[in-house]
């Protein structure tokens, strides 16, 4: 006979002390420490403790007691159920605070190597609507908050078709976005009405699990030059699912003749990645522009851009005035998406080789330096350790700088053995997490010290950070 599980504990007048990693705060309680989601340092709450670990615990809220002077009323309806924006409710100057202190922490506590003092994190003019792309997933599973479940009629089915955010913990599921305020305005219209058409014409909506439904993902994309781009995803698997999906393309085209790249593609796969498969173009372009100084960046459906645009050209400015380029550097910028950085900086250099994994992105790079009459960039596919060799800094010659712009894994090992080979001059280290991006400096800091380091906000609300670190050689 199994024994019973011992009932997790309620804890009650718990003062929340402060801002914790993932988004969530801290409080300690005896001797435990717990993890709370959707508080604010000063908060008094009850709590419900979900999961015991054997050095912390995470619980929710089940009471408010008190709430912090600190708090501030979130202005999106979703907040609390969306993961998205998780610190809506604590003001832009504190989250600004905890990220400087997250990237201090991380580089400290992991990284274990001597820092120069650490400069103010730059934080968004823009606060909503800062983003240039967001993606939404459609499923015939919605998810239901306890209150939504309560007003229901007896006899409502609960399979309602839905477009909207996947629920941490719920990968089937999804919950229906009414507004996002991460982006334009224009983004929920067309959300919306294409939500409309589908449930006005009995579109049957994705089920993942069972890898059926018709209507599946849409991605969206807009830019400093007025462009957007949408992307929808269909499962084609009925008779007639074609001629129902063009039915849409159809409708979004007529109702929103803004979009300049409109795009569809039939997924079949069991994950929603697109970057392996043929798309479409049902109007306009397969691509739209971003604006940065004086160059123009193609971005098409499958390329790596960043997505804070004004923030981009701040973090990329941060790059370049690190690199210390004087016109006779050679340059190698690893990870260089469409060659954004690359392209940013090869006015000030001899040579720049970018380097990345995705040919569709490299393609852009390519033609990213044409269309800005750039003659000194080189660009190659492939994974970054299959590609980034001895050989290859043979044939190429030994880099004076290096530029890399990681994905938040980090560097694998062995390009890190190569550029300690390669032994530049300088290293640019841009990271979109100061983890891994800790991790590495201590694996680089025997040849290499760390002169300046600039933390970048590029995502208000969220607890992530990006983060610029210069290293030159001891």
């Amino acid at each position: 006979m199994s024994r019973k599980k011992k009932p997790l504990p309620i804890l009650e007048n718990v003062e929340i002390e402060a801002v914790a990693a993932e988004g969530k705060c801290v409080a300690h309680v005896d001797d435990m420490v717990v993890f709370v989601p959707f508080v604010v340092p000063g908060d008094i709450v009850d709590l419900q403790v979900r999961k015991k670990h054997r050095s912390y615990s995470e619980a929710t809220v089940i009471k408010m007691v008190k709430e912090s002077p600190l708090r501030i009323t979130p202005k999106c309806s979703h907040f609390g159920i969306c993961g998205g924006c998780k610190w809506q409710n604590l003001p832009y100057e504190e989250q600004l605070k905890a990220k400087h202190q997250q990237v201090i922490d991380q580089l400290t506590r992991i990284g274990k190597i001597d820092l120069p003092e650490i400069s103010p994190i730059m934080g968004s003019a823009k606060t909503e609507e800062y983003r240039n792309k967001l993606e939404f997933g459609c499923s015939n599973k919605r998810w239901y908050t306890k209150e939504e479940l309560a007003e229901l009629p007896e006899d409502a089915g609960l399979n309602q078709g839905a477009i909207g955010f996947h629920i941490t913990g719920a990968f089937d599921k999804i919950y229906p976005i009414e507004k996002c305020f991460l982006m334009d305005d224009f983004c929920n219209k067309v959300r919306n009405a294409i939500r409309d058409f589908a449930l006005a014409t009995g579109m049957t909506f994705f089920d993942i699990r069972e890898q059926h439904g018709l209507l599946r993902d849409i991605m969206m994309r807009n830019s400093n030059t007025g462009e957007w781009m949408v992307l929808i995803q269909f499962h084609y698997d009925e008779e007639g699912d074609e001629m129902r999906a063009m039915a849409l393309m159809n409708h979004v085209a007529e109702q929103f003749p803004e979009i300049t790249a409109l795009l569809y593609v039939d997924n079949q796969k069991g994950n929603d990645t697109f970057n392996d498969l043929d798309l479409t173009v049902y109007k306009g372009n397969d691509h739209i522009f971003e604006l940065m100084e004086d160059l123009k960046f193609k971005v098409g459906p499958k390329s790596f851009y960043q997505t804070n645009t004004d923030q981009a050209y701040h973090l990329y400015s941060v790059a370049r005035a690190f690199a210390g380029l004087t016109g006779k550097e050679l340059v190698y910028d690893l990870y260089t998406g469409t060659g954004t950085i690359a392209n940013f900086v090869a006015k000030q250099a001899k040579q720049v080789v970018g380097i990345e994994y995705v040919p569709e992105a490299i393609e852009d790079a390519k033609i990213n330096s044409e269309i800005n009459e750039i003659d000194n960039t080189l660009f190659y596919a492939g994974d970054m350790k299959d590609i980034l060799t001895d050989d290859f800094v043979k044939q190429h010659g030994r880099p004076d700088v290096i530029i890399t712009d990681p994905p938040r894994a980090g560097m694998h090992n062995d390009v890190i053995d190569v550029i300690l080979k390669a032994h530049p001059k300088r290293i640019v280290y841009v990271s979109c997490n100061p983890a891994t991006q800790a991790r590495d400096l201590a694996l680089l800091s025997p040849d290499y010290r760390v002169v300046a380091v600039q933390p970048v906000d590029m995502f208000p609300h969220t607890p992530h950070v990006e983060n610029v670190v210069l290293l030159e050689e001891r």
